[in-house]
């Protein structure tokens, strides 16, 4: 057991990387893809260090598929919405060959007129995560205990908008 535990003196642990806004400190970062209402789908955690748009598909192929309607569930949105972050041709290209249109706003360019109302349900999300204090800051060491927390405020999140929608 304690060879597979960092000792009490190392700090940081897996997808911990320098910070490149808060002096260099460790830390991780959480991407986030969610439905057009809020309701997380997928939370992946990197290095603090990594930038966003080296997991936009990793993200976008990670969507479970949502039963609905009568046929083959969908397995991928229609569209996928995203801040300059996100800019990048051959993500672009990608997203296109996979039948998604890429609504991602360029670099240098002014924003997409109404981006930011459509990407409110986003950092809603981030928010509603960001309440539960053990994921505001992140205290474990071990990945696989921390995206079991992120999982766990997930299905919290999803289970209080389905309470609210059936009351």
């Amino acid at each position: 057991m304690r060879g597979r535990l960092p000792p009490a003196r190392e700090k940081g642990g897996a997808a911990t990387g320098p910070s490149p806004v808060d002096r260099r400190k460790s830390g991780s970062k959480h991407h986030l893809i969610c439905d057009g209402n809020g309701t997380p789908l997928k939370v992946i955690t990197t290095a603090a260090n990594v930038n966003d748009v080296t997991q936009t598909l990793a993200l976008v192929d990670a969507i479970p598929p949502v039963a609905g309607r009568v046929g083959h569930p969908r397995k991928r949105p229609e569209a996928l919405l995203g801040d300059k972050a996100y800019d990048s041709e051959p993500n672009r290209r990608e997203l296109r060959k996979r039948g998604i249109l890429p609504v991602i706003s360029r670099r240098g360019h002014p924003n997409i007129h109404g981006l930011g109302k459509l990407r409110y349900a986003v950092e809603q999300t981030f928010a509603l995560l960001r309440q539960f204090k053990r994921l505001a800051v992140r205290w474990e060491r071990r990945l696989d205990l921390h995206t079991a927390f992120i999982s766990l405020g997930c299905t919290l999140i999803c289970w209080r908008r389905l309470k609210k929608a059936t009351t």
